[in-house]
């Protein structure tokens, strides 16, 4: 019994110490990233992205979408982006979105982009929403709903996305009070799912 518990007491502390490092790491690839330091960020960041770390997955996607210490890849990209999507990566699932939505390196896909943005706008993530609401107010992916497009739009501007905010000045002069109402109700009434687990 004695053996079980050292057993468990060593993984505990390896796992503590191996995701200490694995964040450690992270942050030293974010401060050179802040700093423009595109090459120490990717040193940084790679190895995590390659053990399974979702954020340096995302970080890596991005930096290969903008040729940021990279040479631009909208193929590496979309590969990064949809390893940390799959893993749940809220803001992975909005830039995978974008791709799809844009048709960067990837035939224009509006069915697949909502599906993406939609899955990180019902985690919270206020880019998402904003895309969301976009979608639904240009029938883009989706059937047109002016209501879902306030919807969104109302939850995104509560994070204070500038976008959202202009979004919701022009559907106001396009709606009822009683579909706005309605849009707000549903925006009161709506949680997010949290955060996913891997697929």
């Amino acid at each position: 019994m004695r053996l079980l518990v050292t057993i468990q007491k060593m993984a505990m502390i390896f796992l503590l110490f191996w995701v200490g490092e694995a964040w450690a790491g992270f942050e030293e690839g974010e401060e050179a990233y802040l700093l423009e330091n595109f090459p120490a960020a990717l040193s940084e960041w790679r190895p995590l992205a390659e053990e399974g770390n979702a954020e340096a997955q995302n970080m890596l996607g991005y930096m290969y979408r903008y040729g940021q210490g990279v040479i631009q890849d909208f193929e590496q990209a979309r590969l990064w982006y949809r390893r940390a999507a799959d893993l749940g990566n809220a803001r992975a699932q909005n830039n995978l979105g974008a791709m799809y939505r844009q048709g960067l390196g990837i035939p224009q896909d509006y069915q697949e982009a909502f599906r993406w943005f939609l899955r990180a706008a019902e985690q919270g993530n206020g880019g998402a929403q904003n895309h969301v609401g976009l979608m639904y107010y240009k029938g883009e992916g989706i059937q047109k709903d002016l209501v879902q497009a306030y919807k969104w739009a109302y939850l995104a501007a509560q994070q204070g996305l500038d976008p959202s905010i202009q979004a919701l000045d022009l559907l106001s002069q396009e709606m009822t009070t009683a579909q706005i109402n309605e849009a707000i109700d549903l925006a009161g009434k709506w949680n997010p799912k949290g955060e996913e687990v891997a697929l």
